[in-house]
Order: structure tokens, then sequence, then C-alpha cells
């Protein structure tokens, strides 16, 4: 079986950083991905994909980057279900990160995204 998942997108909010009873780092995260077509208005429409990360990764995800942050998050697709307070059943689908790539920063009021050029051999 394979269970294997790529996004590319923008953090939602800036992260924060928890760790577990046994002092193990874990963060959650919300990416925006972009959908690759507009909808019938003209808009791009994203899909917002929660993401755990845990160890070294949630650590330097909360250290280097913060909301509108562009990053590559590989990892598992994994689902889980809880009840809630109201006794009604919650599934989450999230994707347990394996690896992320910091792919630039966010854009400012003066200046959007530079495109890195690629290195020449």
């Amino acid at each position: 079986m394979i269970n294997q998942v790529t996004i590319v997108g923008r953090l939602t909010r800036t992260p924060d950083l928890k760790y577990t009873t046994e002092g193990k780092p874990v963060l959650n995260v919300t990416v925006a991905v972009n959908r690759p077509y507009r909808n019938s208005n003209g808009d791009m429409e994203a899909d917002f994909v929660l993401c755990t990360l845990w160890n070294r990764t949630a650590e330097n995800t909360a250290k280097y980057c913060d909301k509108g942050s562009v990053i590559g998050v590989t990892g598992r697709i994994q689902t889980r279900n809880y009840e809630n307070s109201d006794g009604k059943k919650v599934y989450v689908t999230e994707i347990m990160a394996d690896s992320v790539k910091f792919l630039g920063g966010r854009p400012t009021e003066d200046r959007e995204l530079q495109a890195v050029p690629a290195k020449q051999h």
C-alpha cells in the first residue's frame, strides 16, 4: 500500500509549538492550498489542510515560519475520530508530516514573492 502526499501552500496562522506530557514537540498547522482552477466567478479557491508535525520538524517550522509562509509538506494521510462535547462523532483527516520545506516568505505590501533562479552548473 502507498500512502504518500505532497502539498504546497501558505500557513493560515502563526505556528504555535506545543509539547506532549513526555516533552515531545508537536505542531498543528493548517496549510491553504490553491486549487488549480478558478470558480464560476473567476476567483481562486483553496483547500485548508490540517498537518501535524513532530520533533525537529515541528521546532524548525515554528522557529522559521509565520502566518503566510509558503511551505511544502510531504507525509501520509491519517484519519481519526472523536466525540465532541455535544456527543457527536467528529471525523478528522490530516497529513502526518515526514518533512517540511520552507519555500519562501509571505508577500509584503511593498513586494511580491520573487522567484529564485536555478543555480547554474
